[in-house]
């Protein structure tokens, strides 16, 4: 995001339905624009109790190529984790797959045990459409997707695509059911390419990306509760604790001042262990006040963090699991200039066990988009 003009916000959870279609990219037709919104409320997508767990693959789509900004860092400092936010550079596709027919790809590693059975799996994509050019919104709903060692197939979107366009800024987030594609293509490197997102400069600044999400089974894993859900929120930035007529403004002009996601029915013993995942748009290193605090139903709040999410900044351009680096990635960008995929250690709020979780987001005052929240904890019959 940029150092000016923006309003965007402290962000919530999200989720909605779907059906993915794939289909070879060379038989391609004309794909109808989705249909969409700009406000889509927090939902639950998925949720199950079994032995398995949660993994996820991501990468950002685009990154810095040269500074334009005076006192910018540079952009080959920013790329390996200098501070550094997109409306300072020329921002550029990254390209990996050396394929003249697509602008824009990159690859992740999926650690799917070895054993495991995919029980679900929904991939996520979205960025800005309005920078130093416009991208049609109608190619919002449409990805190629490559398994390991596969070809390119069409994923389109089989949900309501959340699209928020303004006077600075054109956002969207989408998302397809890909289970099929993933229980096929198991463990390695995914390649995603053609997501619909604009290069160039403003003072918004450029920025995009994808993440996979999916849960499996595993019979020699703990028995887990796991819960998936997506959404497409703007907040008011700033406007995280705010009341009454202020709060009700915002949300009559499609944002909301604040919003929580409640998981209950967890049975979560004393010293269990789990993690809580997360996909934000535009949130900017350095740029403080977006956190994420999470109640347990003792009335105990945990701000989430790690060495490399602060407690105030953790919407911070990072794709980390429990502060490290857990997969590969080409490229493997460590400020990646506007998109987040962390996934946190949410052990220290399972300590005393619980039942209920309450999931708080607050937004720095550039304010950001937030478009997943997926959450694995030990569970007990």
């Amino acid at each position: 995001m940029g150092s000016s003009g923006r309003i965007l916000a402290a962000l919530g959870l999200l989720s909605c339905l779907a059906l993915s279609v794939n289909i070879p990219a060379a038989a391609s037709a004309p794909v109808p624009a989705p249909e969409e919104a700009a406000r889509i409320p927090f939902t639950q997508r998925y949720q199950a109790v079994q032995h398995g767990g949660l993994v996820r693959a991501s990468n950002s789509a685009i990154s810095c190529r040269r500074e334009v900004a005076p006192e910018a860092e540079s952009c080959a400092d920013v790329k390996k984790g200098a501070a550094g936010v997109n409306s300072d550079f020329e921002m550029f596709y990254s390209e990996v797959d050396k394929d003249p027919d697509t602008y824009n790809s990159t690859r992740a590693e999926l650690k799917v045990p070895q054993g495991a059975k995919v029980s679900y799996a929904r991939l996520y994509w979205g960025g800005n459409l309005r920078v130093g050019e416009q991208k049609p919104p109608e190619d919002n709903g449409r990805v190629l997707v490559a398994e390991p060692g596969g070809a390119y197939k069409e994923v389109l979107a089989d949900t309501v695509v959340g699209h928020k366009s303004d006077a600075d800024s054109d956002a969207y987030q989408a998302s397809a059911d890909v289970t099929p594609l993933v229980r096929k293509g198991g463990a390695g490197m995914w390649t995603v390419a053609q997501l619909n997102i604009a290069m160039g400069h403003s003072e918004v600044g450029a920025w995009g990306g994808w993440t996979l999400v999916v849960a499996y089974e595993h019979p020699r894993e703990p028995l887990r509760r796991i819960s998936l859900w997506d959404g497409f929120e703007r907040l008011a930035a700033g406007a995280a604790g705010a009341a009454g007529a202020d709060e009700e403004a915002d949300e009559e002009a499609g944002e909301a001042a604040g919003e929580t996601v409640e998981i209950a029915g967890l049975r979560a013993r004393p010293g269990s262990r789990g993690k809580a995942g997360v996909v934000a748009y535009d949130g900017d290193r350095g740029t403080l006040g977006d956190s994420l605090t999470v109640t347990v139903d003792s009335g105990r709040r945990v701000n989430l963090s790690d060495g490399k999410n602060p407690f105030n900044d953790v919407m911070n351009s990072t794709i980390t699991e429990f502060g490290q680096n857990a997969f590969v990635r080409q490229p493997d960008h460590m400020n990646n200039l506007g998109y987040d995929a962390d996934v946190l250690d949410l052990s220290p709020v399972l300590s005393g066990g619980a039942r209920n979780l309450s999931f708080r987001f607050a937004g720095e005052n550039q304010g950001h988009f937030l478009g997943v929240l997926f959450v694995q904890t030990d569970a007990r019959r």
